[in-house]
């Protein structure tokens, strides 16, 4: 990948991270990249937490991202939430994903954090506020904020975190879970890819597998191809360096295509990408909590392995991530080089004949 192609990625990027797209508020965001997948003269279809854009060659491959992000919601009078965990959206978590594990451990990250209050539908900006204080309320199972400057907000309302994409030290740092893989999308079109593109809802609240299942079911539609975008966290930058990209065999809830694994593999090795497992990375960890006497970490609950389990393998696939830092957070970064390599594996296995 050349220079002016990596800038031309970060510009997309850039833009996209301005849009905001709360977990369940995520339609204005969706209307922005219909907008900017239109203009690639792709033909694009809203549905109830899916975008879908599609090429000229529809059924040559699909890749799917979750395009929500963590934020929050107005609960009641100057009352907010971690918007991911309000009590509407629980139902579908199930205690197996690494978002969940972890949210009680971050609520000091978000002090002093700049907000702003948006409409969901249509995106427009309603005040901007900051974060003084947040806490984990055992009674309610979340994380309360208090937050100055939007207590004319409703209850409804989705509060985003004012986000910027920065460049520093050879790392890309906004909130990447996981506008990011929505922005690689873009770029895909835009250099030529003509397969399917999913982009869904609600995937922190543990639900976007439901739309992307739907949306094969509607269609009668299997696939073993299926490719997955995402990021994954790691504790900090040198776990996080130690491959570019981030591949998996399985998670908590089904085994991938192993062809489709070994496709991404000949990729890496092809561009001289430095790879790992996931879950082999979190088994080796394993061994070491239980030695410790301590319980053993989830392998993740990730998009691809829920509908691969509910559809009992008819739609399979592999997933493709990228390794990085700030989990959560607005300062969530990322190695430019592993970038790159991401976006040269993508093209490799999404743009070929």
């Amino acid at each position: 990948m050349t220079k002016s192609e990596l800038d031309d990625f970060l510009d997309i990027l850039k833009q996209l991270v301005r849009q905001p797209s709360v977990v369940g508020s995520e339609h204005a965001f969706f209307r922005y990249l219909q907008r900017e997948m239109e203009e690639t003269h792709a033909k694009v279809t809203l549905y109830e937490g899916l975008l879908v854009a599609s090429g000229n060659r529809p059924d040559h491959m699909h890749i799917s991202a979750h395009v929500d992000r963590h934020g929050l919601i107005c609960t009641g009078p100057n009352e907010f939430q971690y918007a991911a965990f309000v009590a509407q959206n629980r139902g579908d978590l199930l205690g197996d994903s690494v978002s969940e594990q972890t949210y009680q451990t971050i609520s000091e990250r978000f002090h002093e954090r700049p907000v702003q209050a948006y409409v969901p539908w249509s995106g427009t900006y309603l005040g901007k506020g900051t974060i003084k204080r947040s806490y984990l309320c055992e009674r309610r199972g979340n994380l309360v904020f208090e937050v100055e400057g939007l207590d004319h907000v409703l209850p409804g309302t989705p509060v985003a975190y004012q986000d910027r994409l920065t460049i520093s030290d050879g790392r890309a740092a906004a909130q990447l879970d996981n506008v990011l893989s929505a922005a690689m999308m873009v770029y895909l079109f835009r250099h030529g890819f003509e397969g399917t593109a999913l982009f869904t809802a609600q995937e922190e609240a543990g639900r976007s597998w439901r739309f992307l299942l739907e949306y094969f079911h509607r269609y009668g539609i299997a696939t073993k191809e299926l490719l997955v975008l995402d990021t994954s966290p790691f504790a900090d930058v040198q776990a996080a360096d130690s491959q570019q990209v981030v591949l998996r065999r399985r998670d908590a809830n089904s085994a991938f295509n192993p062809e489709m694994v070994r496709r991404l593999e000949a990729a890496c090795d092809k561009y001289s990408v430095r790879y790992g497992y996931k879950d082999e990375y979190i088994a080796r960890q394993n061994v070491t909590r239980v030695a410790e006497g301590k319980s053993p970490s989830s392998l993740g609950s990730t998009e691809l392995g829920r509908v691969a389990s509910a559809s009992s393998g008819t739609i399979q696939g592999a997933t493709l991530q990228l390794p990085t830092t700030g989990y959560h957070t607005p300062e969530e970064s990322a190695a430019l080089s592993s970038i790159e390599a991401m976006l040269d594996v993508l093209c490799e296995v999404t743009l070929e004949e």
